[in-house]
């Protein structure tokens, strides 16, 4: 009797040690009839897990915490963490090595596949560092579920992989984007799985897999997950009607066409999404009527035919309803309050019109709320903090008024509060600052006023108040936020104070934007070592003085550097270096006292370099390192009193601006949770302009109001991607080189003010975009080109030049005078594109300087407008689960500021 109770006692404990064992698939060594693990089987896992080297950083993974294989030699390998055995003969059977810090190529000759007994194989949320996967995959004849999932695996799926007939579940969803199953590979595979109930092949390149033959895979089949899989041309409608399928994810498969069948459906339906593809979408009563059990539902970004809104309100199942990004007007169906299970609700960037209704406040269950970027109207009604589960409400960019209402506060369990870019007023409730799990607190461009309220909420990580008229100075609670990462509180005007050193205490800090206040004082010398996280540092706009933080540590990731418009001196620290990620710097409008800093050539990403309008002298001696400047996108160095020779070598360098990029995109910074949009302040086209977004292909030069001398280069005629060239105010000679002809996506030129010879080159006639053209007060001569955007230019493009003639000046010229440019050995290089494009920004009045050489006196106008931006909270990735959304990945979009 003792004997056996011991037997039992020794089971129990095996199986409490064995995390991953199952009854039938338990193993131990207390009695002759369970095996211990096979030594051949036990050393294949040891060399296979050896294989891998211990990577330098868990954060590479793809999940938290990844937890190391700790597996002891010499042990019964059927009680290792992640291994599951047969309990009658101790093969391995089951190997769960899922987020396992596993990290390296994944060998076609590895003992892991030599493994055959394998029914249950699980490598997901690993870094294989783009490996092939192995057809030595096709050798697990006993495999029933194969997890490959978001282990960065590339190239082509193979083939031997439809040898696998067993299986039931296969997941190769979230690897690289050059993971790629083609048409043969995908029919196999369809045609040999005939048990295939679950198949995730999400984020796979499968652009060659005709779309109708989905419909070959096994009749079994409950899940199917494809989303982003570059899937094109047009859907069977017979798919929605698989009397199994239970989960349909087609997410984001822009060019798959088809139509949302209107009668049949499966009732076995529970999760639909056709997020971001052209399949028709018609809600009628019929189709409704077949959707009874479906729970999550996204229609998101989809082409709505002909339909009837207030009909989802017979869904009343929903747990899930995504609609944004769609085109959907009139008020907001009133119907959605009779569905009380609905957990989430999106409707954001659409066109609702009208006060949110009284009925969504019946929604009792509901966890996030997204009405932002509609047009909706009236006040945020009080009645919203019945809405006990909300953990997430977003009404940012609507027409919204009134008062914050201070009930809000009463949603205890609120982690995302967005109301930002509406016409809100009145003072901030200080009870928002208490709220105890908020962790997003958006309340920017609004018309708040008011100072301030001390922080006692200590689980805020994201605050934003910018844009707004609020005054006082900064609350010392704000720094013991700890786990604080965003903090803006840019463009209010009348926030005034010293930056407190204290600042410096949070270390989890990525964005600092005070810019464009009232801040005086010094700016804290930590501010350039104290977080190897900080991304963004703007507190440009102020009336801060001293010298500009010396110390930068290696290691930061620092991007953008931002100190614009302030009274700081001295000069520019050189461990600026140490930023090698910074592709933004903007020390303009200050009183620095240096020579050019040339080691900025060694940072490799800096787009933006404006030291405008400050004290520096000396001349530009050209590069030391290779490939210095090469992603040089706007170069401003104007209003100084740098001297010598334009920097010829340097031009040479610049190639990002050699090629045309017709990007549309905006320069912006990028984590995790937040996105940050470039701003900056340039002369534009002779005025004072703020780009409060900077479109990638935006290229400008501007070397004007110096005393450079020496001729223009030719080299210059490489810069095509080029849209601004101000040379003005200097001591240039010589010729217009005819090679400027070569840019030809110019807007602006201005070579005023210098002491330039010659004719004007034909060749600039090329430039159908230039819409700003000055080459006033020079010594030109002769006549003045005609044909296409010259014939547009007026008098003040050539005035103070005595020897030019011809149109739209009075000058005559002399009957036969031709022109003769001066000879030229640059040879033109073809463009990249033909076109440019042309951008409109509004214009402040702004002058430069003052003329040499001509004793006429400008009139400087000069005004300040602070920048704005946009900011909302990002969607999370689709792909890792909809219902995370609801519980800690807020959406972040694009800011302007």
């Amino acid at each position: 009797m003792m004997g056996s109770s011991l037997l039992l006692a020794q089971f129990l404990c095996l199986l409490l040690f064995h995390s991953h064992s199952q009854p039938a698939h338990s193993s131990s060594n207390f009695s002759s009839s369970v095996q211990l693990c096979p030594r051949d089987q036990s050393l294949a896992l040891l060399q296979f897990k050896n294989s891998f080297p211990m990577p330098s950083s868990p954060s590479t993974f793809p999940c938290y915490p990844p937890e190391k294989v700790l597996w002891k030699e010499g042990t019964d390998c059927c009680t290792w963490d992640g291994v599951t055995c047969n309990m009658k003969t101790g093969h391995v059977i089951g190997l769960d090595l899922g987020c396992s810090m596993l990290y390296g190529t994944l060998h076609s000759n590895s003992t892991l596949f030599s493994l055959h007994h394998l029914q249950k194989l699980d490598l997901s949320r690993n870094d294989f560092n783009r490996s092939v996967i192995s057809s030595s995959f096709g050798q697990f004849l006993h495999l029933t579920h194969l997890n490959l999932n978001s282990s960065n695996f590339a190239g082509q799926v193979p083939p031997e992989i439809s040898h696998l007939s067993r299986l039931v579940s296969l997941d190769l969803s979230s690897n690289s984007e050059e993971l790629m199953l083609e048409p043969i590979s995908f029919n196999k595979l369809a045609q040999n799985l005939t048990q295939l109930r679950e198949l995730y092949l999400g984020g796979v390149n499968m652009s060659l897999v005709v779309p109708s033959s989905l419909m070959n895979l096994s009749s079994s089949l409950s899940t199917l997950q494809l989303w982003r899989c570059g899937l094109k041309g047009e859907l069977p409608d017979n798919l929605f009607r698989r009397s199994n399928l239970q989960w349909l994810d087609l997410w984001s498969n822009e060019g798959l066409t088809g139509s949302f069948p209107q009668y049949n459906l499966s009732n076995a339906l529970s999760h639909l999404d056709l997020s971001y593809t052209r399949i028709s979408i018609h809600l009628e009563p019929d189709s409704i009527s077949h959707l009874k059990s479906v729970e999550e539902m996204y229609l998101s970004g989809c082409n709505f035919v002909g339909s009837n809104l207030d009909l989802l309100g017979n869904l009343t199942q929903l747990i899930e309803l995504g609609l944004k990004d769609n085109q959907l007007g009139g008020q907001i169906p009133f119907s959605l309050g009779k569905l009380k299970q609905l957990k989430y609700l999106h409707l954001g960037n659409n066109s609702f019109i009208g006060p949110i209704p009284d009925s969504l406040v019946k929604l009792t269950q509901l966890e996030w709320l997204d009405l932002s970027y509609n047009r909706l109207i009236g006040q945020i009604p009080f009645q919203i903090s019945r809405l006990s589960s909300l953990t997430a409400l977003l009404l940012s960019n609507n027409q919204l008024i009134g008062p914050i209402p201070s009930q809000i506060s009463r949603l205890s369990g609120l982690i995302i509060l967005d109301l930002s870019h509406n016409l809100l007023n009145g003072t901030i409730p200080s009870s928002l600052f208490s709220m105890p799990s908020l962790h997003f607190l958006l309340l920017n461009n609004n018309l708040l006023y008011g100072q301030i309220s001390p922080f006692l909420c200590k689980s805020l990580q994201y605050i934003n108040l910018s844009f707004n008229k609020l005054y006082g100075q900064i609350p010392p609670s704000v720094f013991k936020l700890e786990h604080l990462r965003l903090l803006r509180l840019s463009s209010n005007d009348k926030l005034t104070g010293n930056i407190s050193s204290v600042i410096c205490e949070l270390k989890f800090l990525e964005i600092l934007d005070l810019s464009n206040n009232g801040f005086s004082g010094f700016i804290p010398q930590c501010l350039g070592n104290f977080s190897d996280g900080l991304l963004v540092l703007h507190l440009g706009g102020n009336n801060l003085h001293g010298n500009i933080p010396s110390i930068y540590s290696e290691g930061n990731d620092l991007r953008y550097l931002n100190f614009n418009g302030n009274q700081l001196n001295g000069v520019i620290p050189s461990s600026i270096i140490n930023c090698v990620n910074l592709e933004f710097l903007d020390l303009g409008n200050n009183m620095i006292d240096d020579t050019f800093p040339s080691f900025l050539e060694t940072l490799p990403k800096l787009k933006v370099v404006i030291l405008r309008s400050n004290k520096l002298h000396g001349s530009l001696k050209g590069p030391t390192v290779k490939d210095s400047f090469s992603k040089l996108q706007i170069f401003d160095l104007s209003n100084n009193s740098l001297s010598g020779p334009l920097p010829t070598e340097y031009f040479n360098n610049f190639k990002a601006m050699m090629s045309i990029d017709q990007d549309m995109d905006y320069m912006r910074t990028k984590n995790v949770s937040t996105t940050y949009v470039f701003s900056v302040q340039l002369a534009w086209k002779g005025s004072k302009t703020v780009f409060p977004k900077i479109q990638i292909a935006l290229t400008t030069l501007d070397l004007s109001c110096n005393k450079f001398t020496g001729k223009i280069p030719e080299s210059l005629g490489k810069l095509k991607s080029l849209k601004q060239l101000n040379l003005s105010h200097n001591s240039l000679i010589g010729f217009i080189q005819p090679s400027l002809g070569n840019l030809t996506n110019l807007e602006s030129l201005d070579l005023s003010s210098n002491l330039l010879a010659g004719r004007i080159p034909q060749e600039l006639v090329d430039l159908t975009f230039l819409q700003v053209l000055n080459l006033s007060y020079n010594q030109l001569e002769g006549p003045i080109p005609l044909g296409k955007q010259f014939n547009t230019f007026e008098n003040g493009s050539y005035e103070g030049n005595l020897g030019l003639c011809g149109f739209p000046l009075q000058v005559k010229c002399n009957k036969g005078e031709g022109q003769q440019p001066p000879p030229s050995n640059f040879e033109k290089e073809d463009s990249m594109f033909e076109e440019g494009f042309g951008w409109k920004a509004v214009t402040m009045g702004y002058g430069c300087g003052f003329v040499f050489g001509v004793s006429i006196g400008y009139v400087v106008f000069r005004a300040r407008k602070a920048a704005w931006f946009v900011n909302m909270v990002e969607d999370s990735a689709h792909q890792y689960g909809k219902r995370l959304r609801r519980k800690n990945a807020p959406r972040n979009g694009g800011r302007r500021y």
